[in-house]
């Protein structure tokens, strides 16, 4: 039996036209796959699914009746996870949630609990995103910070930095998946950016960086010895807080 592969554009908004698509036709046998990490399927006919924002919002106004607040954050949540096969593991969610009221809470159904598993997760990288960023004075006096998280949390963390830093221009972008966050003095914009090919985003060039940014680094790594007790150093522990992958962007992690 030939199976219908639907393919979206990679967007949360793609996604939820796919899912659109699937209840409209009231297919049984779908896969919805990213078109930046698609497979194709033996027996599978592949369908390109055009984003369209109405049917995206008709498929989440369903959502916000079914779905609790968390749940709904959950599913996003979960999503940016970019998981291989996470949208069909969504699909199966978004139809039991549109069986049964808060369907988020019934950790019984495998769906629900591996979103919540997965997002669980996502979550812990917004937060250890957005305390490890570490920013750098440009000479054209933009705060830039590059971060290459385990997953796509960068639309998670615009809404603190934004509050936390509203007075100055600042730019955090993912190396990672190739686009940042450009924050003005007014609104926050997505922005993709060339880099030179072998542009090394651990070390802090004179040709790009402000001077006071150098005192400031060695500032920083000085005060972080100063605080740090030899005696009371517990490695494995400071690490299960600080992991290791998390080091060649932390100013305090880098040879003075």
């Amino acid at each position: 039996m030939q199976s219908q592969t639907y393919i979206y554009d990679g967007t949360f908004d793609g996604f939820l036209t796919a899912v659109f698509h699937v209840f409209e036709f009231k297919l049984k046998t779908v896969n919805i796959q990213n078109e930046c990490v698609q497979q194709h399927g033996l027996f599978s006919e592949n369908e390109t699914i055009t984003t369209d924002e109405k049917k995206a919002n008709r498929v989440w106004v369903g959502l916000k009746k079914q779905l609790s607040v968390r749940g709904r954050f959950q599913l996003y949540y979960a999503f940016l996870s970019e998981k291989e096969g996470i949208e069909n593991v969504l699909l199966d969610y978004i139809r039991y949630a549109f069986t049964k009221t808060n369907a988020d809470k019934d950790f019984a159904h495998p769906s629900v609990l591996k979103v919540a598993q997965i997002a669980k997760m996502v979550g812990r990288e917004k937060h250890r995103m957005e305390a490890f960023v570490r920013f750098k004075l440009t000479q054209d006096e933009i705060y830039f910070a590059n971060i290459e998280p385990d997953f796509n949390v960068l639309p998670l963390i615009e809404k603190h930095f934004k509050r936390r830093y509203a007075d100055q221009k600042w730019m955090i972008y993912d190396i990672k998946r190739h686009y940042g966050l450009f924050y003005n003095l007014d609104k926050v914009e997505i922005i993709e950016m060339q880099f030179p090919e072998h542009f090394d985003f651990t070390k802090t060039s004179t040709d790009i960086f402000a001077a006071q940014e150098f005192e400031f680094q060695t500032l920083w790594q000085d005060y972080f010895k100063a605080t740090n007790i030899k005696s009371r150093k517990n490695m494995k522990l400071h690490i299960r807080h600080v992991p290791k992958r998390y080091w060649k962007y932390l100013s305090e992690k880098l040879p003075s």
